[in-house]
């Protein structure tokens, strides 16, 4: 065994001395007075090295104000805007591809790293419960020697058991912190590029000109709604089958997982009249990011790429037939 298990194994219990005790974006400032019936100023827009567009919408205040006009949100403009320049793409497939770009330049990688993290933390398991089974033992032993009542033994236990795992995590370099980094990142980065699509499809501007001619099929204006609540539909179908699939690989499950996991299900069911409120081109990036979200979801059960990554979690030779056996099962029986 490792050396932090061979010190856990001598040293399990340690006692205290003492008994335990209780991108820079300068803007230009809106004209007083402007309209929107009057022509357009300068007033709220900014250099974007590609093109002058426009900032966030008018009159907005408050915390929405302050997080549509930050430099993320800029800067997710000027990316949106220069990925059309220069693929020359119409805008409904702009967004598409920015999309799938930044899902897969940022948070691949930190999916990646995240399963990684959680394949370390589930191999800690057995080694974690013989010493816990271990440590219990000394603990009663001590127990009896200084007359701990049951509260202090309890006490004595949890800390010592707290130590041991955070010497197990600092030899394996996976302290499960680490695996939510992907949350942290992908969160504020699906806000920004949502406030971003929202700044250029409302603000006057010959960007929200191009993305009101820049749709497709049955969603022409970007700007607008999805009157057929396609978008919105297919959006909520995907979340759906995202968090299916990922309830599908858990074995069992706790009562507080499966709250969570129903809480999700709710939240992807209620996206579904916010995706069929705002301008279709919000609704067009939650779709291909949820789609892409997905398919790196799916790419990760591979087991070349968990060979590649050095995932060591003992993972399925056969992930997708066991998907879709495990959802035949499920739902089809």
């Amino acid at each position: 065994m490792l050396r932090v298990a061979r010190c856990a194994s001598r040293h399990l219990l340690q006692l205290p001395a003492r008994a335990p005790c209780s991108v820079v974006i300068y803007r230009v400032p809106p004209v007083p007075g402007h309209t929107c019936g009057s022509p357009q100023p300068a007033a709220g827009q900014y250099r974007s090295g590609v093109r002058t567009v426009s900032g966030g919408p008018a009159g907005a205040g408050g915390l929405y104000g302050g997080l549509a006009d930050s430099a993320p949100v800029h800067l997710c403009e000027q990316v949106l805007v220069s990925v059309h320049e220069l693929s020359a793409f119409p805008w409904w497939l702009s967004i598409a591809a920015a999309t799938l770009s930044v899902r897969t330049v940022v948070t691949l990688p930190l999916a990646a790293y995240q399963l990684v993290i959680i394949s370390k933390v589930e191999a800690l398991q057995a080694e974690i419960s013989e010493l816990a089974k271990r440590l219990r033992y000394e603990v009663s032993v001590r127990a009896s020697e200084r007359g701990w009542t049951e509260k202090q033994s309890r006490f004595q236990f949890k800390k010592n058991l707290r130590r041991i795992v955070s010497e197990l995590y600092i030899r394996d370099n996976c302290h499960p912190f680490k695996a939510s980094l992907l949350v942290w990142v992908q969160l504020p980065l699906w806000i920004s590029f949502s406030l971003a699509l929202r700044n250029l499809s409302l603000d006057p501007s010959a960007v929200r000109d191009q993305l009101a001619a820049g749709g497709a099929l049955w969603f022409p204006d970007l700007t607008a709604p999805d009157p057929t609540w396609i978008l919105p539909v297919c959006l909520g179908l995907t979340n759906l089958m995202v968090v299916e699939v990922f309830s599908l690989q858990r074995v069992a499950t706790s009562r507080f997982q499966r709250v969570i996991l129903n809480a999700i299900r709710a939240f992807s069911v209620a996206m579904i009249p916010i995706a069929a409120s705002v301008p279709s081109s919000m609704a067009l990036y939650w779709f291909a990011s949820s789609l892409v979200g997905f398919g790196h979801n799916l790419l990760l059960r591979s087991p070349r790429i968990h060979k590649v990554l050095g995932v060591r979690a003992g993972a399925s030779q056969t992930p997708y037939r066991d998907l879709l056996s495990a959802f035949m099962a499920k739902y089809c029986k």
